[in-house]
């Protein structure tokens, strides 16, 4: 081989210049940045010393033969011309990876089909015998690029990706590549901190490869010293002496750098992330080097002695399926922790949201964008120095009032003033009564049609779906102003509110799940403490305008046997439990909100046998039951298609059935209440003429329901005396 033999090595997009860095230390002559990586030029040690060293590189290509490839047959040629026996034995193996398009070539397994065959033709044409196909360890791994009627074919001397350093026995979800954790940590400037003595903490270290890597890169390791296969391995042109002095230098120097190893911390709250870890730094021999412990991140601290460096990969929607919101309090706490504990170091975060970087209260001294998989990321740097805090809630105010100015200018100031109205005559009602959940506005304003619902120190806002005649612009403009407003108006966070569009729901969409955060918080109403979601469902499992009806139930329960039927998350249930009910039956369909129910009961200290959740169909189950009792709730759903069921329900249709079946087991001094939320409900008092009915509606609406008293109609059924 030539000294000045021409190389390419890969690399994705960010990561080139560390890989120039790179291969300049090593002795490469004049790196450039090509499409895709690095092309450089040297011995065969220097491309021997990439495949070793490199920390950034993904693959290092050895560029054999370029022709014109125009077509198919132009394509099988020039492969076919090419002297394969000066490369790979006859009975070797081979494998080809193929990438780019050119006339007749559809799909990659094609083109790649086509260049092995010319190969194993030449073998069969010249050697009268032909290599095999292996694509796990073949001896000649190919790299074929067909771009703009050119082709190249490049043998892979790494064989498998750099990244693969041989220590990842265990993983966590969204692990970062070696290979990327590597460029990171060259960005953030740690081998000069290492050299300094100064310590690394990753507090969040998934599986551990930030720490690993920073491990390796103090103590002089090479990345590819545990790797067992390289592609140059079953290559006519290797050189095993040549290799092995280059092994053997390696471990010499991985052997002398044990020892300038600084501290190194890697923490997770996640017991299984610890695991992980201590498994990888065992196969990395670097157990001794770091030190692994399972903490919270509200608890981390710096380290006496010279300054260090925190890096770390906190999580962020796109990568694990949650949203920015969830991940706010996260970035938040680091960054207290760092301005409280942390002063004098530096910290780099990856982060592929900016606006979560934003959460910390720090000014980033620089910004570095990198590619993590598909996804763009930004890597943070910061100096931890008072002169680079950032006041969040003085930002978060000043960012409000400007959005409250910008509303105001944009014709959104009726709707500020009712909201304010509205403040100063419920919320102060509110406050008055102790009640921390109510309804705060519900499409006062028809321009702006939407619910909004407090629950303590969260918001609930509810788009009702515009009707076919609106300009859906319009609509959303009028929306976006109304989620600029509130935070001002109410002084509230913007992510401790929660939108979501309110319409009529058919079909299997009455049932499905919004999202899946799996996220509850916890609330009061009264004597009682309920669990609320505000992102998976439509509904938060908590409803506002029963909240007179669920005293009501509370007042009338001591010593009774109570039915709840229908009964969603149990909130009417807890009532009476607390009222002193001799036992309850809570009765659903749905598993999901029985074990919600369940959370309820139990938040309440509500356990035992006395206490039943029954899952079943309610109309099948009425008219088996032979049980009695001396309070029913009945709050049946307005429509219900469910597979489950064995036939549809429709409230208006079905009602007179429903309560005669539920009166049935109604004791001798026994009340039922019946409650719907069907807007234009008729109750058939003819057909249950046989009953004492008392109109509850009106004494169950709240005062912040009371603008719209159809909101739900109740009534109360006793026997006729």
């Amino acid at each position: 081989m030539d000294v000045e033999t021409i190389f390419f090595a890969t690399a994705p997009s960010g990561i080139e210049p560390l890989l120039a860095n790179e291969l300049s230390a090593l002795g490469a002559i004049e790196p450039k940045p090509a499409r895709g990586g690095i092309r450089f030029a040297g011995s065969m040690e220097l491309a021997y010393r990439a495949c070793l060293w490199s920390r950034t590189a993904s693959r290092v290509l050895l560029p054999l033969v370029q022709f014109p490839a125009e077509s198919v047959a132009a394509l099988y040629q020039g492969v076919h011309a090419f002297a394969w026996e000066e490369h790979l034995a006859p009975d070797g193996t081979l494998s080809v990876e193929f990438a780019g398009t050119c006339p007749g070539i559809t799909h990659s397994h094609f083109g790649a089909q086509r260049v092995k065959d010319a190969i194993v033709d030449r073998f069969r044409a010249h050697c009268g015998q032909r290599p095999s196909v292996d694509r796990q360890k073949p001896d000649l791994r190919l790299h074929v690029l067909v771009r703009a009627g050119e082709a190249s074919v490049s043998l892979d001397l790494s064989g498998d990706s750099l990244h693969r350093r041989g220590y990842r026995q265990e993983t966590v979800a969204a692990p970062l590549k070696e290979t990327l954790a590597a460029a990171l940590l060259l960005k953030a400037g740690w081998p000069a901190i290492a050299a300094a003595g100064g310590p690394l903490l990753d507090p969040m270290c998934g599986s551990g490869t930030l720490a690993l890597e920073a491990a390796w890169i103090a103590g002089d390791h090479a990345p590819g010293l545990l790797r067992t296969h390289w592609g140059f391995a079953g290559w006519l042109g290797h050189s095993p002496a040549l290799w092995k002095r280059l092994i053997n230098e390696a471990i010499e120097r991985h052997e002398a750098g044990r020892s300038q190893i600084p501290i190194i911390l890697a923490s997770d709250h996640d017991p299984r992330a610890v695991r992980a870890t201590l498994i990888n730094a065992d196969r990395a021999g670097m157990t001794r080097q770091i030190q692994i412990t399972q903490r919270d991140l509200a608890e981390i601290e710096s380290l006496p002695g010279a300054a260090g460096l925190l890096m770390v990969n906190p999580p962020y929607g796109e990568r694990l399926g949650a949203t920015q919101e969830e991940w706010k309090p996260l970035y938040r706490t680091l960054g207290e922790r760092l301005k409280t504990h942390f002063t004098g170091w530096q910290a780099a975060v990856l982060t592929a949201d900016p606006e979560l970087g934003k959460q910390m209260g720090l000014r980033a001294e620089k910004t570095h964008v990198f590619f993590n998989g598909p996804l763009e990321c930004r890597l943070l740097r910061f100096r931890i120095e008072p002169g680079f805090f950032v006041d969040r809630e003085a930002a978060d105010r000043r960012a409000c009032t400007m959005r409250l100015e910008k509303a105001k200018a944009d014709g959104a100031e009726d709707f500020i003033n009712r909201l304010r109205k509205n403040v100063r005559h419920i919320g102060r009602w509110a406050e008055r009564e102790g009640i921390g959940c109510y309804r705060l506005y519900d499409a006062d304003l028809p321009d702006y049609a939407v619910a909004i619902d407090r629950y303590e120190q969260w918001l609930h806002v509810q788009e009702y779906a515009p009707p076919a005649h609106i300009d859906p612009e319009r609509a959303a403009q009028r929306l976006n102003q109304v989620l600029a407003v509130l935070p001002a108006v109410l002084e509230l966070p913007a992510d401790q509110m929660f939108l979501k569009v309110r319409e009529r729901q058919k079909g299997p969409n009455q049932y499905r799940k919004q999202a899946e955060s799996g996220h509850f918080c916890e609330v009061r109403e009264g004597p009682a403490r309920f669990l609320v979601n505000f992102s998976d469902y439509l509904d938060t499992g908590l409803f506002l305008d029963h909240r007179l009806t669920r005293h009501q139930i509370g007042e009338l329960a001591a010593g009774r046997r109570f039915l709840n039927l229908f009964g969603y998350t149990a909130t009417a249930t807890v009532y009476a439990a607390l009222g002193g009910a001799a036992s309850t039956t809570t009765v659903d369909l749905s598993s999901t909100y029985l074990d919600w129910a369940k959370h309820n009961l139990e938040l309440n200290g509500i356990r035992g046998t006395r206490h039943q959740l029954i899952q079943a169909d309610c109309l099948p189950w009425l008219t088996h039951t032979r049980d009695r009792y001396d309070l029913i709730f009945l709050d049946p759903p307005t429509f219900s298609n469910s597979k489950r069921m064995a036939a549809t329900f429709d409230v208006q249709r079905d009602h007179v059935a429903l309560l005669r079946q539920a009166l049935r087991l109604l004791a001798e001094h026994g009340s039922l209440i019946f409650s719907t939320n069907r807007r234009k409900f008729q109750l058939d008092q003819a057909a249950l003429a046989d009953w004492q009915i008392e109109d509850w509606s009106r004494r169950t609406l709240p005062l912040d329901f009371s603008r719209n008293p159809h909101i739900h109609q109740c009534w109360r059924f006793t026997r006729v005396l």
